[in-house]
């Protein structure tokens, strides 16, 4: 039964659709309100919400299935709860942002008027992730539709029970027309990435990020790029060892280790490195007491990431890392049937190691010691730039000259993902973690074109005083614009 909401027809579904038919409809949907309303928009965003919010048990559910195991209460705080304050914060400000801001008021006042214009785009296309496979892809959504864009959404193929779910329960909430689930029926991710979009928005590894990159140029299509990356955590001499060492313990458990922000590595000062390393262990095995049988121990979502991160820790111990892991007495892991692996820390890694350059992905933490902050420097720096830089300590010297001389999208201090806890500062990647960002007023910028708008009353024409031919007195005036710059610029100097 459809609901009575606003927005949502009788008419075909996206699975009733080909891709081209779906953008076409878009499109035209779209050249029909180019500008929709503020009460719309808010509308729209309000039943994206009613979609996440109705369904969150069936959700979840599908989630648990999709993992083989993972725990309801996880996914319904990450994947669900989770993808609301944003969406609220879209549709608290949304009027507020679309208006067209003046860059001066003094330029106004003697005839010469600039206005940017928040423009939507059109028709924006998004492909999410498998890891949170609804919070990856709602809240793009979100700022998509609250910049007055149609949207195409992509979930991961690799989680087929969600997909179904969302694709299943969104036309109750939207017309194809509006917002359209884009499932395993309608092709590859390539045929989805290499249509003639106005914006396209991915979230994945680095290496498809590569590949949607190009499918996109081939249209000249913008893309935000949310990669990832081996996210470093340096700890500094500053902080509370215990705090900070079951910090990281915890961090690189969530989801399973299979999150674009978990901490890959760490660098320790060098005396307080064992004592670190039994306290992260001591963690892991505090809180997972059982592991193969334990329902709330996220398995590796498939067999395929499974023998990739078992490989990477066995090429490790046979280059001569040393590894410890928190399995339980009695459990044999790593486990091929439950996709588990124990939480495992290695030491002693070195640069021939697949591990020092592969991002992990799952639950296993290399930790190095450092008698200098430097060390750290030249390591970060010498390697592709992270999503997230993690500090442990004070807010000292040290940190600023670390903050200074690494490059990463963002910088956490003393806890996980402390930056997503508000929409009011921007999330996203640089160099190989991404380009581009969301959340908040970033979000909402990012899905719309900035559209300058200049004007003047002026009795002369500009266009007749810069083209040929250049008498004397144009030359003369020429000369004197030019003086004023050189004067000027002595001036700033």
């Amino acid at each position: 039964m459809t609901r009575t909401l606003t927005g949502t027809t009788g008419t075909p579904t996206a699975r009733d659709l080909t891709l081209e038919q779906i953008l076409e409809r878009q499109q035209q949907a779209f050249l029909a309100d180019p500008q929709p309303g503020a009460k719309i928009r808010r509308d729209r965003i309000l039943r994206l919400k009613r979609l996440v919010l109705d369904n969150a048990a069936e959700l979840t559910e599908a989630m648990r299935e999709d993992y083989g195991s993972r725990p309801e209460t996880f996914s319904l705080l990450t994947d669900v709860a989770s993808s609301i304050p944003d969406l609220d914060t879209q549709r608290a400000n949304v009027k507020k942002w679309m208006k067209p801001t003046r860059p001066s008021r003094l330029l106004d006042a003697v005839g010469f008027t600039q206005q940017v214009r928040h423009d939507p785009k059109g028709v924006v296309g998004i492909v999410g992730p498998w890891n949170f496979p609804l919070y990856l892809t709602i809240v793009p959504a979100g700022s998509a539709l609250g910049a007055g864009n149609r949207v195409m959404l992509r979930p991961s193929s690799v989680t087929a029970h969600t997909t179904e779910v969302l694709a299943r329960r969104a036309p109750d909430y939207f017309s194809v027309d509006e917002l359209a689930i884009i499932g395993p029926e309608h092709g590859r991710g390539a045929d989805f990435s290499r249509l003639p979009f106005d914006h396209l928005f991915f979230t994945g590894s680095p290496e498809v990020g590569k590949s949607v990159a190009a499918d996109a140029a081939a249209n000249l299509t913008p893309v935000t790029l949310e990669l990832g990356g081996k996210n470093p955590v340096v700890v500094d001499s500053s902080a509370d060892l215990e705090r900070a060492a079951r910090s990281v313990a915890s961090s690189r458990m969530v989801n399973g280790g299979q999150v674009c922000m978990c901490p890959d590595y760490v660098f320790v000062p060098q005396d307080q490195m064992d004592r670190f390393c039994e306290i992260v262990l001591d963690q892991w095995r505090t809180a997972n007491p059982a592991i193969a049988g334990n329902p709330e121990y996220t398995a590796v979502i498939n067999t395929k990431n499974y023998e990739r991160i078992v490989g990477l820790i066995d090429d490790a111990v046979a280059k001569g890392a040393e590894k410890r892991d928190a399995a339980p007495a009695g459990e044999r892991l790593p486990d091929a049937v439950t996709r588990k692996i124990a939480p495992t820390l290695l030491t002693g890694v070195t640069s021939d190691m697949e591990i020092d350059s592969d991002e992990v992905f799952g639950p296993v933490l290399t930790v190095f010691g450092y008698r200098s902050i430097d060390e750290a420097i030249r390591y970060i720096g010498d390697r592709p730039s992270p999503l997230v830089l993690y500090w442990y300590g004070d807010k000292n010297d040290r940190f600023e000259h670390l903050a200074d001389r690494t490059r990463s999208g963002n910088i956490y201090g003393n806890d996980f993902g402390i930056g997503m806890v508000s929409s009011a500062v921007p999330f996203g990647g640089v160099g190989n973690s991404g380009m581009g960002g969301y959340h908040g007023r970033y979000g909402f910028s990012t899905f719309t074109h900035e559209r300058a708008v200049a004007m003047h009353s002026f009795a002369t024409n500009i266009s007749e005083f810069v083209a040929a031919p250049y008498p004397p007195d144009k030359k003369r005036h020429a000369s004197i614009y030019f003086n004023a710059m050189k004067w000027r610029t002595k001036l700033k100097l």
